[in-house]
């Protein structure tokens, strides 16, 4: 005991908590892997010229940033095998289901702006050198685009990690719902929750690194100003 706080409970938490946690990144990788797949095909089509398309990824975006991922949880796993007696959906299947199909929504306008931020002079050049459309869009916007959508994509990625303790919920064990199920059994909710919030610090803190890392490895002329300062 270290002033009424229990740190030995805390310490003997670490690795029943640090399971929870390599679930909650799990869940954050493969959720923001397949927003970014998701993502980037509803962005383009909320830049297409195709009135359907364009209504129907406008909508999509619209209904998953405009109502309460939980909610969105208790649809998935709930609603849908309401709609047929034979339908099971398991929590993990539930769990990931629900979470990429939200950070596609996010993903698909951090997309869309990061297209649109190109300047128009860019495409006109292509097309001038007779690049295709494809082409243009491949070698010229999306290589730019991609620089710029790194800081807004780290942001989802965080934001999706500490969104993730709300699949809790249904049971999956991930960070928090460990951290419920120690205090259940420890009655030390203050000592079990500062060690989780802690944890989720660690994390997040690690993955804004790495996006700054990333950042300025892809930071266009970095390394031509490195090479002029070292010859200066």
């Amino acid at each position: 005991m270290l002033g009424g706080l229990d740190v030995g409970l805390m310490i003997r938490s670490v690795p029943y908590l640090a399971e929870g946690a390599l679930v909650t990144i799990l869940l954050t990788v493969v959720s923001v892997s397949l927003g970014m797949i998701g993502g980037t095909i509803l962005g383009m089509a909320r830049l297409s010229s195709n009135r359907i398309a364009y209504t129907l990824s406008s909508a999509y975006v619209g209904f998953f940033r405009g109502t309460p991922l939980l909610v969105q949880i208790f649809l998935v796993y709930m609603g849908l095998p309401g709609l047929h007696p034979g339908l099971s959906i398991d929590r993990w299947t539930a769990g990931i289901l629900t979470l990429s199909l939200n950070s596609s929504a996010y993903v698909a306008e951090i997309i869309r702006a990061g297209i649109q931020s190109i300047d128009r002079g860019q495409s006109e050049a292509a097309i001038a050198s007779g690049l295709t459309p494809r082409q243009r869009l491949r070698y010229v916007i999306l290589p730019q685009a991609f620089r710029r959508i790194i800081p807004p994509l780290g942001n989802e990625f965080i934001a999706m990690l500490k969104d993730s303790s709300l699949v809790a919920v249904i049971a999956l064990e991930e960070l928090l719902r460990r951290s419920q199920l120690v205090v259940t059994r420890t009655y030390k909710p203050f000592e079990i929750y500062i060690l989780t919030a802690m944890m989720y610090l660690v994390m997040t803190t690690c993955i804004a690194w790495l996006v700054s890392v990333i950042e300025k490895r892809f930071q266009p002329g970095i390394d031509g100003r490195r090479s002029s300062e070292h010859a200066a």
